[in-house]
Order: structure tokens, then C-alpha cells, then sequence
């Protein structure tokens, strides 16, 4: 369920507000306002306010720069978020090249680079004495700290991001790229989380020490979030259509009445829904239940199936070699229960739904889906919600 807050868009892409942002939103606030006290109560409680919505206006030009750069390659962005531990833009998919992929990994540190020295700018500018000079020169110093923050290399960061790009430059592997660098935010992000527990334990800062440890946790839970889907997105390309598809299809005479393939198999409940019609030893078509509605009842006596069958070469296929990937963008692009899978030969070789795609990879990647879940999702056409494999698997053909 969306909990995030829209609060409008900046350049068409959707802004929103995780709840827990109030939360940091409220502790910059008091770490500006105590600093600025000598300014006097009203005066220093005010600039806290101004700085702490300056401080995420920052952010956000950071992560509108990541947007800007991905649109410029052609790629849709989702929206931007502010939370707890700062922003991140919701790119739909990756860059087609290393290079481009370096290209929006490094926008966003550019634009916090490219506002530093623009305040630093306008301290020379501002006279000293004015509070206005001292809150340009705190915000200046806080977006090169943003900059170098994220340029540490390890995912989920930006750093990590760029040694994505290098890792997939050399290897040829965007894949194995990814993993490794998902590998270095792991361990930064668990020498974080002791560096926390150490700032604790030995200066008692027990705040700070907190804060450290909770940033490590993010790295790594978000670290570990890359690793799970670029092991899933690798499997969706490497496992094909003939590892999923089924053969939950019946395949009937072609040259029966109408009448008779009613009274033979639509009275029978346990009977699939997916039918293939053949003769002569050749697979003619498909046939859909909703066409015999459009055939005069008193017609069903002399028609055959053939009149109503849809040939292959007109309905969605795919061959066994096809990958899962491929064969999930099909069936999401043209919204399809399912799709047929044809052997080399043009022969019907199974159907594959969703399904089948899920218990495929619950198999192959031993998740802990039950066959209930997998019966559900067959029914209703839609994959669990914490599996969103439309996305992933468009993300991954791109």
C-alpha cells in the first residue's frame, strides 16, 4: 500500500513525502536552531526552519539531477522521494551502457558539487556580519558533504552506482557488476553498523553512534535489495519458455460441430480453459470459448471448429527458446492471461501464464511460494506484490 505523500511534481515527475521525513525534517531543524542561538530565540528557531527546508531543496536538486540525466537517455522516471535518510529517484530502468549508466550515477554529486561552489560564491559576496553569509556557508559546506557522501563506492550509493558503471565496463557484465558492487556497500555497510556500535561503546555519543549504525543498516538492507533482483534478473534470462510453459491445454478435433465440442467438453468443469484445435495430424488453431457466443445456436449443428478457430500464426507466441524475461514483457505489454509456446517444428509445445512463471522461478531461486499462492495468482492473472516481475523483467531486457 502507497503510504508516501504526494506533494506535486517538479519537471512532470511526481514528488512525494515518506512520513519518516518529518522525523529528520525535525531533528535538522533542532541541530540549526541550537547552533544559531547567539542569533536569539526567534531569529535562530526561524533560520533552523529555512535551513532544514534547504538542506532537502538540496536534496532534491540532487536526485533531480539523476531524473534530468535518465530522461535525457530516453528512460521514464516514477517520481522522486524524500525519506528518512534523504532522496531517491525511482528510474524505471537501466541505462543501455556503461557509459550512459555513468552518466546518471554521477548527475546527481555534480549538481551537489555545482551548488557548493555557487554559495561559496555568494559568501564572498554577502558581507560577513550579515547571519544570511554564515547560512549561505553552512548550506555550501553541506552539499559538498552530500557529494562526497555519496560518492563513497558501494551500493546502494551513488559511488556505488559509478563503480557499477566502471565494474560493468571492464567486464562486459552488467550483471556481475552489479553484484560486486552490491558486494562493497555490504561491507561498508556492516563497518558502519560497528562503527556505530564502537562511537557508542567508547565516546557514549550514543545518538551519533545510532545514527552511523542505522545508515550502515540501510546500506546493507538495500545493498542486499540489488543483489536479490540482479540474481533474479540473471535467471529470467537465462531460464526459457520450455522451462516454465506447461501443457495444461486440451487439444480437440477440428473438424467436430460446434455442438459437439460443447456437449463434450464445455459440460465438463474440470476441463481446462485453453483449447487447440487440430486435424490431419496439424494444429489448425485456438480456440476461444467466447466465439461460440457469436454462432447462432441453431448453427452449432452444422458448424465446425474450423470456422471459429484462430490459426497460430494470429494469436501471441513465443518459441521454447524464448526467455522469461521476454516472454513476461509480452505478456504485460499486451496484457495476456497467457501465451503459447511453439516448438521449433510450429507445433502448440505448451502455455505459459503467470503462474508458471512464478512457480518456475520459486524453483529455480527456492522461494517460499505455496501452491495455494501459485493457484491465485493464476486466477486472478497478477503477481505477488512483493515480486513485481512487469518491472524487473522490462528493466532487464532494456
Amino acid at each position: 500500500m502507497q503510504t508516501n505523500w504526494r506533494i506535486g511534481s517538479l519537471f512532470g515527475i511526481p514528488l512525494f513525502l515518506d512520513p519518516l521525513w518529518f522525523v529528520i525534517l525535525g531533528l535538522a531543524i533542532l541541530n540549526f536552531g541550537v547552533a544559531y542561538q547567539e542569533w536569539g530565540n526567534i531569529t535562530a528557531w526561524s533560520a533552523g526552519i529555512v535551513m532544514a527546508l534547504l538542506l532537502f531543496g538540496s536534496v532534491l536538486l540532487h536526485e533531480l539531477g539523476h531524473s534530468l540525466a535518465a530522461r535525457s537517455q530516453g528512460i521514464k522516471v516514477n517520481s522522486i522521494t524524500l525519506f528518512l535518510f534523504g532522496g531517491i529517484a525511482a528510474i524505471e530502468e537501466e541505462s543501455k551502457t556503461p557509459g550512459k549508466a555513468f552518466q546518471v550515477a554521477i548527475a546527481g554529486p555534480l549538481v551537489s558539487i555545482g551548488l557548493f561552489f555557487l554559495l561559496s560564491l555568494a559568501t564572498i559576496i554577502i558581507p560577513d556580519i550579515n547571519p544570511i553569509s554564515v547560512m549561505v556557508g553552512d548550506l555550501a559546506r553541506i552539499n559538498l558533504i552530500l557529494a562526497l557522501f555519496n560518492l563513497i563506492p558501494g551500493l546502494p550509493l551513488d559511488g556505488g552506482q559509478v563503480l557499477k558503471a566502471a565494474l560493468w565496463q571492464v567486464t562486459g557484465n552488467r550483471f556481475q557488476a552489479v553484484h560486486w558492487a552490491a558486494r562493497a556497500g555490504q561491507i561498508l555497510g556492516y563497518s558502519a553498523i560497528a562503527l556505530g556500535f564502537a562511537v557508542d561503546f567508547f565516546t557514549r555519543e550514543l545518538v551519533l553512534g545510532l545514527w552511523i549504525a542505522l545508515l550502515g543498516w540501510f546500506g546493507v538492507r538495500n545493498a542486499n535489495s540489488y543483489d536479490r533482483v540482479t540474481t533474479l534478473q540473471e535467471t529470467l534470462m537465462k531460464v526459457i519458455a520450455a522451462d516454465a510453459m506447461t501443457r495444461e491445454f486440451r487439444v480437440v478435433d477440428a473438424d467436430q460441430t460446434l455442438r459437439s465440442f460443447a456437449d463434450s467438453y464445455l459440460l465438463d468443469t474440470t476441463a481446462p480453459e485453453v483449447y487447440f484445435a487440430a486435424s490431419d495430424g496439424r494444429y489448425r488453431g485456438m480456440v476461444a470459448i467466447d466465439d461460440l457466443r457469436l454462432v447462432e445456436r441453431s448453427e452449432w449443428e452444422t458448424q465446425t471448429l474450423q470456422s471459429i478457430v484462430h490459426p497460430l500464426t494470429e494469436i501471441p507466441t513465443v518459441i521454447e527458446s524464448t526467455s522469461l524475461a521476454e516472454v513476461i514483457n509480452q505478456l504485460e505489454n499486451q496484457q495476456l492471461p497467457r501465451i503459447t509456446v511453439l516448438s521449433p517444428a510450429g507445433a502448440v509445445a505448451g502455455v505459459i501464464d503467470r503462474g508458471d512463471i512464478v512457480q518456475s522461478l520459486a524453483q529455480k531461486l527456492n522461494l517460499r511460494i505455496t501452491d495455494e499462492e501459485i493457484k491465485r495468482i493464476k486466477e486472478e492473472g497478477s503477481y505477488p506484490p512483493g515480486l513485481q516481475l512487469g518491472g524487473i523483467a522490462k528493466s532487464t531486457t532494456n
